[in-house]
């Protein structure tokens, strides 16, 4: 049989029918209303889910955005010394990526891109509590994974790498995060969710794994870089600096040269009153509202 060509059948009358060319696979990505169909379908089917199947998948998502937080910690360790500040945070950027490629391509349930089912909720195919459900079940499994990392990478002592450096990196990236004001993390957080909610959005215009790669590089790299605050990121970020901190009797200070007293706002409360809490409303905002229902208002509401 030739290729592209239907398979032919004799007819009754012992002719032979005209072969009809099948179409090839199209391998040009979604348009943007094709996009959006999809988005409310995959809300759908999210929002559906089983409660074991969405905590194990939200398990792997923060376990998957943790070793992106342990990447772009350690590409990160010595540079403020030795590379200009951009530049340092544009390699972070592009080692943090590793996370959402990760989540994307070997399938996880991250929050902060699950926040775009709300645009299946604006269609009217789901109801509220399905949305905060997903979001709440997703939310308690990234935290699990993103924490069951920071034991491990913890406990394999790998902070003491490089003199101390990875570990020095991980509590200034923590204290830096605990010294955010309340209305700054929440708009830090804004900022970021709509940027790795955009990253989600093409790739579901993507037709490969190449393609679902190159969507995500660009708009996390520029979150990192830019500094915004992502919830799940956040959850290795600041466990990790609170261990190495509270650990007094750690070979690391004395490696390191550094002091507990070097990072004074990193504690359990400003972790989660001044971080964590607005961080994780402004992803809200930032993917629900500034993408999902932003793109919902254009492509798919009907009454206008």
């Amino acid at each position: 049989m030739e290729f592209g060509v239907q398979p032919r059948t004799d007819e009754p009358d012992g002719t032979q029918p005209a072969a009809e060319p099948i179409a090839p696979p199209s391998l040009d990505a979604l348009m943007p209303p094709q996009v959006a169909a999809k988005a409310g379908d995959i809300g759908v089917t999210k929002a559906g889910m089983g409660v074991v199947r969405t905590l194990a998948l939200s398990v792997l998502a923060g376990a998957f955005i943790g070793l992106g937080a342990m990447f772009a910690t350690t590409v990160g360790a010595g540079s403020a010394d030795a590379i200009p500040f951009g530049l340092a945070k544009l390699i972070a950027g592009i080692a943090f990526s590793l996370g959402l490629i990760l989540v994307v391509v070997a399938g996880a349930e991250l929050f902060t891109g699950n926040n775009l089912i709300a645009m299946a909720w604006a269609e009217k195919r789901i109801p509220i509590r399905r949305v905060l459900r997903n979001w709440v079940l997703v939310y308690a499994g990234n935290l699990v994974g993103a924490v069951a990392t920071v034991l491990l990478i913890y406990a394999s002592k790998q902070y003491e790498f490089g003199d101390g450096a990875v570990g020095a990196n991980a509590l200034a990236i923590a204290q830096t995060k605990t010294s955010l004001g309340f209305v700054q993390a929440i708009a830090l957080g804004i900022m970021c969710n709509a940027l790795v909610c955009l990253a989600i959005w093409l790739t579901y215009a993507a037709r490969s794994v190449t393609d679902k790669v190159l969507a995500i590089l660009f708009p996390i790299t520029a979150f990192v870089a830019a500094g915004f605050e992502h919830s799940v990121a956040n959850m290795y970020f600041l466990p990790m600096g609170l261990l190495i901190h509270d650990d007094g009797s750690s070979a690391f200070w004395q490696v390191s040269g550094a002091s507990p007293s070097d990072y004074p706002d990193i504690t359990w409360t400003h972790a989660l009153v001044d971080n964590l809490l607005p961080v994780t409303i402004g992803n809200i905002i930032g993917g629900s509202v500034m993408v999902g229902l932003v793109y919902w208002l254009i492509y798919v509401r009907t009454d206008h």
